[in-house]
């Protein structure tokens, strides 16, 4: 029986973001930014000085700008829902919402 090329390859090219700062959203909202240094074929990740991103207390489903320090992580792959690097990113107002 021939092994078929590529078996285990994940879908997602993570790789290029090895030893840079990521940032990384959880289903149930938690966010997390820290330092990639790999994963496996179903997304799970580990990450290196990992800050945890506090939610606001006034609004649970908004997150501040307030973070608590987590360290070394290994993060689910099924639980994450969003992965972008740190750099380059900001947040634009919704053109959708009604004014």
């Amino acid at each position: 029986m021939s092994k078929k090329e590529g078996g285990n390859k994940s879908v997602l090219d993570l790789e290029r973001y090895r030893g840079q700062t990521i940032r990384v959203k959880f289903t149930g909202g938690r966010e997390i930014k820290g330092v990639f240094r790999g994963c496996d074929a179903v997304a799970n990740l580990v990450l290196d000085n990992v800050q945890e991103y506090l939610r606001d207390p006034e609004d649970p489903y908004k997150v501040s700008e307030k973070t608590r320090f987590r360290g070394f992580l290994v993060a689910r792959g099924p639980a994450i829902m969003l992965i972008c690097p740190a750099d380059g990113t900001e947040e634009i107002a919704n053109p959708f919402a009604a004014a």
